[in-house]
């Protein structure tokens, strides 16, 4: 009686493992643009990484150099310095049954999502 019990629980375990790495092999989760921008709009930085992971790239905001003057105002010395990141991720927002955006990028400013937007062209 013993013997088939241990290969009922052995097979099991396989079954188990296998749809384990099956789920690792189909790749990071894919959404519809409307999911995307539904979970991720005005998120936290720490809610994208959790969901998304790190993404592909990242890029930091500079303000270009005689900004000021093209402007015609001098910066207020007691306003809040404004961080904006944009962080790109690859092949994860569909745009119909089987294909996917490109690369999507994510504008954060002051760690939260202001932006999304897909690209096919970069």
């Amino acid at each position: 009686m013993q013997k088939p019990f241990n290969k009922l629980a052995t097979v099991i375990m396989l079954a188990c493992l296998s749809l384990g790495s099956l789920s690792a092999v189909a790749g990071p989760k894919t959404y519809t643009e409307d999911e995307f921008l539904n979970s991720f709009s005005g998120k936290s930085k720490k809610i994208i990484v959790e969901k998304l992971g790190a993404p592909a790239r990242k890029e930091l905001s500079v303000k270009p150099t005689n900004a000021e003057n093209v402007v015609g105002q001098k910066e207020d010395s007691k306003s809040k310095r404004v961080n904006i990141e944009m962080w790109y991720y690859k092949n994860l927002v569909k745009y119909d049954p089987k294909r996917t955006y490109k690369e999507t990028e994510v504008t954060l400013m002051n760690d939260r999502v202001m932006n999304i937007a897909f690209f096919n062209n970069k």
